[in-house]
C-alpha cells in the first residue's frame, strides 16, 4: 500500500490505520477486562465480501458501540471465533470500514473528530439539530456519500438513529439500501448502555456482560419489495419491533408509547 494512499473521502489510509491501532488498544480493556463481551457470528463476517456490505444495528452509546464493532470485525478477519482475545488483531486493521453519524456530534471536539477521521460518514440529520426537533429536507450529498462508502467497504449505520431503544426505523435506511444493494448483515447488541454513559466514553459500571449478536445476511428482493416491507423487515431483525416490548418494564414500555406517538408525527423519508 503506497504511504500517501487515500480512501473516497479524502483520508490518509496511513493515518487512519494508526489511529485504528491507537484507539484499539487504549478501547480494548473496556470490553475485555472491565466488562466481558459476548459475540457470536463471527464465522459469518469472514464470509463476507470485501465491499458493498451494510451492517444495521441497533444503538445504545455514540461511540463505544462502532469502537466495540470495529474490534470484533478486525478479530473475526484476522481467525478468531467470537472473541477479541489477543489484540494483535489490530495491527492490521480493515481500512475500508465506516459508520454513518450524525454530523454535529462528529464535529463536536477534538476526539470525536479524530472518530470522524477512522471512518464516519457524517450526515446532516433531518429531525434533530443543536437538542432541537427540526424538520428539513434530505440532503442527496449525504446519501451519496453514504454509497461512496457502501461501494468501497464495509458500512454500519444505526437505522433508528437515535440510541432510545424501540424507536421507529428511518425510511432513509430502506431508500439506501434500494439504492445501492449492499448485502445487510443486521448486528444486535446489548450491555453498553449499562457499561458506559450516553457518549460510550466513560466506564459507568463494571463487570456488565455485554453481547454482541451477528446474523446472517437478509433475504432481499431489491427491485420488488417496498419501503415498508424493508423497514419491517429490519425492525425484526435488529429486535427493536414493537413486538419486541414485551421484554420492557410496564413503565419502560408506557414512556416508549407515550414518545413513539409524538416522534411518527415529525418523522418523514429520511426519518
Amino acid at each position: 500500500m503506497p504511504l500517501f494512499k487515500r480512501n473516497p473521502f479524502g483520508h490518509y489510509l496511513f493515518i487512519k490505520k494508526w489511529l485504528i491501532r491507537i484507539l484499539g488498544i487504549v478501547s480494548h480493556s473496556r470490553y475485555r477486562s472491565f466488562n466481558s463481551l459476548q459475540i457470536e457470528g463471527s464465522e459469518i463476517l469472514r464470509n463476507l465480501p470485501d465491499k458493498q456490505v451494510l451492517f444495521i444495528s441497533n444503538h445504545q452509546t455514540y461511540f463505544a458501540d462502532v469502537a466495540a464493532m470495529y474490534h470484533v470485525f478486525n478479530a473475526a478477519l484476522s481467525g478468531r471465533d467470537d472473541t477479541i482475545k489477543n489484540i494483535g488483531y489490530i495491527w492490521k486493521p480493515k481500512l475500508n470500514a465506516y459508520y454513518v453519524a450524525a454530523g454535529e456530534t462528529m464535529r463536536a471536539g477534538l476526539l470525536p473528530k479524530i472518530f470522524a477521521y477512522v471512518g464516519s460518514v457524517s450526515i446532516d440529520r433531518t429531525w434533530r439539530a443543536a437538542g432541537k426537533n427540526v424538520n428539513r429536507q434530505v440532503k442527496n450529498s449525504d446519501i451519496s456519500n453514504i454509497g461512496k462508502a457502501i461501494n468501497d467497504g464495509w458500512v454500519i449505520t444505526f437505522p433508528q438513529g437515535t440510541t432510545t431503544p424501540f424507536k421507529p426505523i428511518r425510511r432513509g435506511t430502506a431508500h439506501i439500501i434500494k439504492t445501492y444493494k449492499p448485502v445487510v448483515v443486521p448486528i444486535v447488541i446489548d450491555g453498553f448502555r449499562r457499561s458506559f454513559d450516553k457518549k460510550g466514553l466513560r466506564i459507568k459500571r463494571k463487570n456488565v456482560l455485554q453481547s454482541m449478536v451477528i446474523k446472517e445476511p437478509l433475504e432481499i428482493d431489491y427491485d420488488n419489495e417496498e419501503i415498508a416491507d424493508i423497514v419491517t423487515k429490519i425492525e425484526y431483525a435488529i429486535e427493536q419491533h414493537p413486538s419486541f416490548l414485551k421484554v420492557l418494564s410496564p413503565k419502560e414500555a408506557e414512556e416508549y408509547v407515550k414518545e413513539e406517538v409524538e416522534l411518527n408525527k415529525k418523522r418523514e423519508f429520511w426519518s
